[in-house]
């Protein structure tokens, strides 16, 4: 049995949405190394090799990640997919506080457009915050702490002005390359950049502990990434199936229903947002220590205990796992409406056996998404500390590759992916039945 990306490449339609984003992604990776004009390039890759010798993480080490490398280069993506997941996550949170959202979203193909193009100018708007946050920490110095070498020569406005608009206009740029991929090729253009993104700085991390560390933690390192990635796809894969009935009934002369399906509940239902939530969120005391004094009491004992680089840190570990367990309830309590589903089962004849339908199905949905969730939102914030523990216990820097959102990423990524094109592959199986 042929394997199916060799099929898929000799499907000429699949091949041609195949090469299509391989394209794309190869002008994304072009890209994050094109400079941006107005930063002395000489000295910032000097500072950007001093800050990955020394502290691991930062405050925007989020969005380094994200941007494949490109935020420490200041290239033209620099700012990469983060202004447009911000903006995304920001508009769908408003579909709690907003009813005008939540009626959008509830207006089909429309409405999804018109919130599609909302996240288009919040977008454009976080790129421009985002863009001028960075230029301003690197002309202030405080982008890359202990270097004092000169980043941006010319400070005039008008060089000023045209570092934010190119930066800008490369994010908007990443947003086109996305939606190109999501219509004319396969998978979802902006997962898949940052799957590229992530996946591009695999080679860098390898090699870093193979010079560091040596052969033997090396091995160590890959084996407990294979027994790592083994555990996550067999969790991501993992769903609890509740089952559901739809009863027969007249629709003119005809009976129509009688058929059984299930709804999937997923043991990660929230992906990996409330990682980035609170990685995002303990960010901010460095961020605020970072306008103190650096020797006062209250600066270094941040610096001990929230800044990445520094050695592990319990307090750290147990807030960051805190805060992804409460995300994790928080995120699925706004996406996963029970009382919806609840209301739509009803209103097409279905139910779940053993369960009246309306608002006891509605609470049975409720107490069985909860008990999932509690293990899945374990299951993250174990998943998001193994590169901590990695740091205490082998030695494997901050870079470990096998971190929780990186792994994330990538499997659940690849795996949508793949399916979509086996989907693909049987459709065009059955079209050449048909013919």
């Amino acid at each position: 049995m042929d394997n199916a990306f060799v099929r898929a490449f000799r499907t000429p339609e699949l091949r041609n949405k195949l090469l299509f984003v391989l394209g794309m992604l190869a002008i994304y990776r072009f890209g994050v190394f094109v400079p941006t004009p107005g930063f002395d390039f000489t000295n910032i890759n000097a500072c950007a090799d001093q800050a990955l010798s020394g502290e691991g993480g930062g405050v925007l080490g989020m969005v380094n990640l994200f941007s494949g490398g490109a935020l420490l280069q200041m290239s033209v993506f620099a700012l990469g997919v983060m202004p447009y997941i911000t903006a995304s996550i920001i508009v769908q949170l408003l579909r709690v506080v907003i009813p005008k959202f939540e009626e959008l979203h509830k207006d089909g193909q429309a409405g999804q457009a018109t919130l599609t193009q909302y996240t288009r100018y919040m977008t454009i708007g976080l790129a421009v915050l985002q863009s001028t946050t960075v230029i301003t920490l690197v002309r202030s110095g405080a982008f890359f702490p202990g270097c004092n070498l000169p980043l941006v020569p010319n400070q005039s406005w008008w060089m000023l002005v045209l570092m934010i608009l190119t930066m800008t206009t490369g994010t908007l740029v990443i947003m086109w390359l996305g939606e190109l991929i999501t219509e004319k090729g396969v998978g979802n253009g902006m997962s898949l950049l940052i799957f590229t993104s992530i996946a591009a700085g695999f080679p860098g991390s390898f090699g870093q502990i193979l010079k560091l560390q040596g052969w033997m933690t090396f091995a160590l390192v890959m084996l407990v990434g294979m027994v790592i990635v083994v555990a996550v796809i067999y969790v991501e894969q993992s769903q609890r199936r509740i089952p559901v009935q739809y009863a027969k009934r007249q629709v003119g002369r005809r009976l129509v229903g009688g058929s059984s399906t299930y709804i999937p509940i997923k043991v990660n239902q929230a992906g990996v947002i409330p990682i980035i939530f609170a990685s995002s969120l303990l960010a901010l005391p460095q961020l605020i220590a970072s306008f103190g004094d650096p020797t006062s009491a209250w600066v270094q004992w941040i610096h001990a205990h929230f800044v990445l680089g520094q050695g592990f840190s319990w307090i750290y570990s147990l807030v960051y796992f805190v805060l992804i367990v409460f995300f994790a309830f928080f995120y699925v309590s706004i996406t996963f409406n029970a009382e919806e589903i609840s209301d739509n089962m009803k209103k097409y004849g279905g139910f779940v056996p053993g369960i009246r339908a309306g608002r006891p199905t509605a609470r049975y949905l409720e107490y069985v998404i909860n008990r999932v969730l509690s293990a899945g939102s374990l299951y993250l914030g174990v998943l998001a500390l193994v590169p901590l523990i990695a740091f205490a216990l082998l030695g494997a820097d901050q870079k470990f590759p096998f971190g929780g959102t990186s792994l994330l990423i990538i499997i659940g990524v690849g795996l949508d992916t793949l399916k979509q094109i086996s989907s693909k592959l049987q459709q065009h199986h059955y079209e050449g039945i048909l013919r």
